[in-house]
């Protein structure tokens, strides 16, 4: 996602959770920020985008665990992403959790309904297939292409639903 983001349009923070380079060391052979981007442990509150008199426009949690979706949805502001997320429901800003665990105990879900209650975008990282994908990359995009699409970021990623088809004929 943040290699579609371009950074002299955007301002761009990013938090790494405490086990968000473990997750990343196991699944994709670790992760490098690009220099581009402000990097912020996720135990300081020395950032801007935990204060509502900072102004930004949208946070995105991806991918958001159950855990963390869990406390964002009780106000347990236990970490930077948390109270971040914290001050965006309260500013009434553009929150954007992206799940992917699944399946969802009865807690998962009524964290899920109490998130969208207080105004979050929850967008599950569920892939669409239509464009038929060629590659793990391509399906991953079918989820980024939507998160990109909620914050309004353009970007070519993928193939919309019926690009490209020619309109069926009609009697």
């Amino acid at each position: 996602m943040l290699d579609c983001i371009e950074p002299t349009e955007h301002e761009l923070h990013v938090v790494f959770s405490r086990h968000a380079r473990e997750v990343a060391a196991c699944e994709i052979d670790g992760y490098r920020l690009p220099e581009r981007f402000s990097y912020h442990e996720d135990q300081t509150m020395q950032v801007p985008f935990v204060s509502g008199s900072a102004k930004f426009q949208a946070m995105v949690i991806v991918p958001c665990s159950m855990g963390t979706l869990g406390r964002i949805a009780y106000g347990y502001s236990d970490s930077t992403i948390t109270r971040a997320a914290d001050v965006f429901l309260k500013e009434k800003r553009k929150l954007m959790v992206v799940p992917r665990e699944t399946p969802w105990n009865l807690i998962q879900a009524r964290n899920v309904v109490t998130l969208m209650e207080a105004g979050a975008t929850v967008l599950p990282a569920i892939p669409s297939f239509y464009g038929r994908p060629q590659t793990v990359q391509d399906v991953v995009d079918t989820v980024v292409s939507r998160v990109l699409d909620h914050l309004g970021v353009e970007h070519t990623l993928g193939k919309r639903w019926k690009e490209g088809e020619e309109p069926e004929a009609r009697d």
